[in-house]
């Protein structure tokens, strides 16, 4: 069974069809690519997936629990994280108090024993900054953990963001545009960054990127939409010999 299961997804905005029968499914451990020219609706299915958006039609199931209709932090909770395309760190907190807001969505200490401080309190509290550190040390971030997140370089912006979704402790994580706005440089450390979640976290992962270099080298699976459809489906192989993607990057009129 897939672990996340998406059936004739479509979302209308007015007499505008953005998502149009989109079906699709993710499984456990691979790395999906979704390409499409600009405009093609590839960050409108990942609100859709995400809660932002409710579907107009169709049903998105993860590990057999229908998402339709729960809010984004509730689906959220159960296993599907994101970045987005503009960086929407908390930029007056620390490194560190960025990645403890992920945790907390998973580790809420006792009501009762948070509002008294109890001892309870304080222990989940030193057991969550341990975690987190220790998080923040395998992406090379630690040193920076008393840093403001506004003073870090983009590149390391990027990589906080992605370090905060995992801190969720999520099934699925979504990266949409990571490489966004990336020198040379910092792509090919996005890129080895990627592969590392995947080795060792042993998450699905679902990547909208303009980078063909990118998903290309890194993707098990790609998915491509245009105008809302998925056009094609399959390896990274046979997405690159594929006429109508050629067709739709190169813009070419179906009906001519």
């Amino acid at each position: 069974m897939a672990l996340l299961d998406v059936k004739n997804l479509t979302k209308n905005f007015g007499g505008l069809t953005a998502v149009g029968d989109v079906t699709m499914e993710l499984h456990e451990g691979e790395l999906v690519g979704l390409i499409g020219p600009n405009g093609a609706g590839k960050t409108t299915l990942f609100n859709l997936l995400t809660g932002v958006y409710e579907p107009s039609e169709g049903t998105v199931t993860l590990d057999g629990n229908l998402l339709n209709g729960k809010a984004p932090y509730k689906i959220a909770s159960m296993g599907l994280s994101r970045t987005f395309q503009n960086i929407r760190l908390f930029k007056d907190m620390t490194v560190l108090e960025n990645v403890l807001v992920g945790f907390a969505n998973h580790h809420n200490p006792h009501l009762f024993a948070s509002f008294l401080r109890l001892p309870k309190y304080y222990q989940s509290e030193a057991e969550l900054k341990a975690k987190a550190l220790e998080l923040l040390a395998i992406f090379n971030l630690d040193k920076d953990a008393d840093t403001l997140a506004k003073n870090l370089p983009y590149g390391q912006q990027r990589r906080l963001e992605i370090v905060r979704a995992l801190a969720t402790e999520p099934k699925i994580l979504f990266l949409d545009e990571p490489a966004a706005g990336m020198n040379p440089q910092e792509t090919a450390e996005l890129t080895q960054l990627i592969r590392q979640i995947k080795e060792q976290f042993k998450i699905t992962i679902m990547l909208i990127e303009h980078d063909m270099s990118l998903v290309m080298g890194i993707s098990d699976r790609i998915y491509v939409l245009d105008f809302g459809k998925l056009i094609a489906h399959g390896t990274p192989a046979e997405i690159q010999k594929n006429q109508r993607v050629i067709d739709a990057y190169l813009g070419v009129d179906e009906d001519a």
